[in-house]
């Protein structure tokens, strides 16, 4: 049994995905960022940096004690070489696979991120940082755009990758993107977007917390 400690937010759902994908057993601990959640001593136990998602695996691997594991692209590899889905086995397949997970963490999702904050949330609004951000996402999904050229999904087959860029996608309309400008991603985004798992994990957030961005819908 895997503990899931989730919220409703972009890299939560990247687990939820995964683990609606493959059927692993799981249970959802709820941390209400909203309300502070994160800073609970239980929680910075598992997770030192007081971010979600983070997971404890009562069985791992190696049989040993339960282990406990923070950072979005951390849980998702651990959850691939557990299970043995979805991160290929092709050395080379597998090394773009990681590449790409890894631009998640270090590009697309910050600079969304940030983008959210200073479109969404800021007190203040501010033109600089809302352009800067909203520029830059631009650029990146026109990255992604030509990586998805001729290519179904992000390393050929459904993968850990396309798990961690497409919760960011699916907040296009929060980051002032058109996503018709990026007709490679639109098409990917409509092929997750019907995947059974997908609805399965974007319900359970709607369930848990009803003010949670929505996924939008398909794009004609």
């Amino acid at each position: 049994m895997i503990d899931l400690y989730y919220w409703t937010t972009p890299n939560g759902h990247k687990i939820t995905l995964f683990l609606e994908e493959t059927g692993l057993p799981y249970s959802i601990k709820p941390i209400n960022i909203g309300k502070g959640d994160q800073f609970a001593a239980e929680f910075l136990a598992i997770s030192p940096n007081n971010r979600i998602p983070a997971i404890v695996d009562h069985e791992p691997s190696d049989g040993q004690a339960p282990l406990s594991i923070f950072e979005s692209g951390a849980i998702l590899l651990y959850l691939a070489e557990k299970t043995g889905k979805f991160l290929s086995r092709d050395f080379r397949v597998r090394q773009q696979t990681l590449e790409w997970l890894f631009w998640q963490m270090g590009g697309l999702g910050p600079m969304a991120g940030q983008n959210h904050h200073f479109g969404n949330f800021a007190p203040e609004k501010i033109p600089y940082a809302i352009k800067r951000y909203v520029d830059e996402t631009a650029r990146l999904y026109g990255v992604l755009d030509k990586r998805l050229e001729g290519r179904e999904f992000i390393a050929g087959e459904y993968s850990i990758a396309d798990m961690a860029c497409f919760p960011w996608v699916a907040a296009y309309t929060r980051q002032q993107i058109d996503i018709n400008e990026f007709p490679n991603v639109k098409r990917w985004f409509n092929d997750i977007h019907e995947r059974d798992a997908t609805q399965r994990a974007y319900g359970l957030s709607e369930k848990m917390n009803p003010n949670a961005p929505k996924l939008p819908p398909l794009v004609d």
